[in-house]
């Protein structure tokens, strides 16, 4: 998180930065005022706060100064020195409102007209001194703020994240319902599904060696409910994957689930982008810019990746027809391309090198950089091989100016974008609380990503992925020509969700299968109840999946996800508070019928070879240098 945004957010919870509910509702209980709602138009008024102690300052012989915190900011209590009151003891204050004395009101704070006198003190909870200073959470080890997490959700910037987390969720709400989506909870005890991420399993005590798995996705629950007639369903849905984490995924996620009846890729993206875009009202009080709507493929030309940030230009540009004829080996290639870096053309020699490495090290053959010069003259060590005409239709197709660095690809097409693209996230991406909010829509994903080790086709999203009605007729003669009618939702570069429109249709669900290598038998072992279910009647029916610790995450300025969730595993999967995960006693495994095996110890490796993964859970290596394995929500 930016400085500026982590002042912001400080000065929004000190003013007394509040949910709607907050606002809406008056104090109760202990309490007649919230320590930061009080101003100076209540001067006069005795109340009761109730809430942390922040800091104690001494004032003279016989008085202290007390900040109290609650969640809607501080205030200034004047109180008998001879109490002994630390550090985040839970206290109640009765007092009277009065203006600070002429000099003293403090601007940082919206209470800092006023302050509590005449006060009398209750402490309701005693503390120990907490193991970090809560003003001085940037600079406390994560791992302590994880361990002590019920310490860490008091700060500013917690309180901050997860308010703002629930906003979203009213505003999605109040979007979907006005949309006629019905809410309906799906089983958290679930089926192995063949979804392509690893499930935990759950061993059934009833049923020794059966095992439930806990949801992926709702995404099978979500089509049945389609076929029992219920027309446009959603949830807040909680979904779990066994998969490796980082900072932008968890074992345990959340998303916004909608599947609707009788309707086709419009009419989702149009459901969707109106809940999305309450939500970002909700939190920034103003409506982000339009929604754009590109394909798979435009993306892929213009920014080099399916998850293109729109806040910045740096597009890919097409130079075939500029180094058309050229004598220069290099680009006589299938596709060269070139991002314009505006005003880089000082980098240092060091910089450029630099990133010819990276350009290498994300599987391209090499990296041309060219500095442009006063009337068009490039400066490059390539530029010998060029012609003046060429370096001319360079610099035009480029749109380069004097001062502008140029950087070129060249080489197969998908790994050119991609190398370019990634390139030019790694000079040109904003940090991430940078404003404004582009969400982008990109459709017409390849039905088909590749081919196993078998020889078989691989669906790109799921096999219950509907084609392209154009692209009908290739299934048979040029799968990887096929586009489906799937599309990803992207906030300024991040994937917040998938979704696609659902085979409905026996006969295109059989050639898709086939297409697959998917047998009869192997769909009903796999798929059965719900091909079964598909038998009655299933009308046409597509949807989607928010991720929303992704959603909040942007919305918060914070780069990782855990900023924004109030219990969060490590990296590792631990629960460093709860100490999870931890191993059953004998008389629980008994009861499950479950004998842990230990893993066998391997000799370890000779010094000339590598060493083996530390576990067979390591995920597969991505498909290409530049893109990472995809972290977004489940394939909705």
């Amino acid at each position: 998180m930016s400085t500026d945004m982590s002042s912001a957010m400080s000065s929004g919870m000190s003013s007394g930065m509040s949910s709607g509910a907050d606002e809406a509702c008056s104090p109760a209980g202990l309490r007649t005022a919230y320590c930061g709602a009080l101003r100076a138009g209540d001067a006069g008024r005795a109340v009761s706060v109730c809430g942390w102690l922040a800091r104690r300052r001494e004032h003279g012989e016989h008085l202290a100064f007390v900040d109290l915190r609650d969640h809607t900011g501080i205030i200034q209590c004047v109180v008998d020195g001879a109490h002994d009151l630390r550090s985040e003891q839970v206290l109640r204050v009765t007092g009277t409102v009065r203006l600070r004395p002429e000099g003293t009101a403090n601007p940082a704070l919206s209470t800092g007209e006023v302050e509590l006198g005449e006060c009398e003190v209750e402490v309701l909870s005693a503390a120990e001194p907490p193991p970090f200073s809560l003003d001085a959470r940037a600079e406390t080890d994560e791992a302590v703020r994880l361990r002590y997490r019920y310490l860490d959700l008091r700060t500013d910037r917690m309180q901050h994240n997860l308010r703002l987390r629930s906003q979203v969720n009213s505003a999605l709400r109040r979007a979907m319902e006005r949309q006629g989506f019905v809410e309906v909870e799906t089983p958290l005890l679930w089926t192995p599904t063949p979804e392509g991420a690893r499930e935990f399993a759950i061993p059934s005590r009833l049923q020794r060696g059966s095992f439930y798995v806990l949801p992926q996705s709702p995404q099978i629950a979500k089509q049945l409910l389609m076929v029992g007639g219920l027309d446009r369903y959603y949830q807040i849905a909680r979904c779990m994957r066994d998969e490796d984490l980082r900072a932008d995924r968890q074992f345990e996620f959340t998303q916004l689930d909608i599947e609707a009846s009788f309707v086709g890729q419009s009419e989702v993206l149009a459901f969707v982008s109106e809940a999305v875009i309450e939500a970002a009202a909700a939190v920034t009080g103003e409506h982000p810019p339009q929604i754009v709507s590109m394909t798979w493929n435009e993306a892929l030309d213009r920014f080099g990746t399916d998850k293109p940030d729109l806040r910045f230009e740096m597009q890919l540009v097409d130079l075939l027809d500029a180094v058309a004829g050229t004598e220069f080996n290099t680009f006589k290639a299938a596709c060269v391309r070139a991002i314009r870096v505006p005003g880089a053309s000082e980098w240092p020699r060091s910089r450029l090198d630099a990133l010819v490495e990276r350009a290498r090290q994300l599987g391209a053959a090499g990296l041309v950089w060219m500095r442009v010069r006063a009337d068009g003259v490039l400066e490059s060590p390539v530029a010998k091989y060029l012609s003046e005409t060429e370096q001319h239709r360079v610099v035009i197709a480029t749109a380069a100016d004097p001062g502008d660095l140029l950087l070129v690809v060249a080489g197969e097409r998908a790994r050119t974008c991609k190398v370019l693209g990634q390139l030019r996230l790694d000079v040109g991406q904003p940090v991430v609380s940078e404003r404004p909010l582009r969400f982008v829509w990109v459709t017409e994903f390849p039905l088909f990503e590749g081919i196993d080790d078998e020889g078989r086709l691989v669906a790109a999203h799921h096999p219950f992925t509907m084609p392209h009605p154009d692209d009908l007729d290739l299934l048979e003669t040029d799968p990887m020509s096929v586009r489906s009618q799937s599309y990803d939702l992207v906030l300024n570069g991040w994937e917040l969700g998938s979704g696609s429109i659902r085979i409905h249709r026996a006969d295109i669900q059989r050639r898709v299968f086939t297409a697959l290598g998917i047998s009869d038998e192997d769909a009903e072992s796999r798929f059965g109840f719900l091909l079964g279910a598909f038998r009655y009647g299933a009308p046409p029916h597509g949807g989607f999946a928010v991720g929303l610790d992704r959603l909040v995450a942007l919305l918060a300025g914070e780069d990782n996800i855990r900023e924004v969730i109030a219990y969060p595993k490590t990296q590792s999967g631990a629960d460093l508070m709860s100490g999870a995960p931890q191993p059953l006693t004998p008389k629980q495994l008994a009861e499950l019928g479950i004998r842990v095996v230990s893993p066998a110890v391997s000799e370890p490796p000779s010094p000339s070879e590598p060493p083996a993964p530390s576990s067979p859970s390591e995920p597969p290596a991505p498909s290409s240098p530049s893109e990472p394995p995809a972290p977004g929500p489940s394939r909705a």
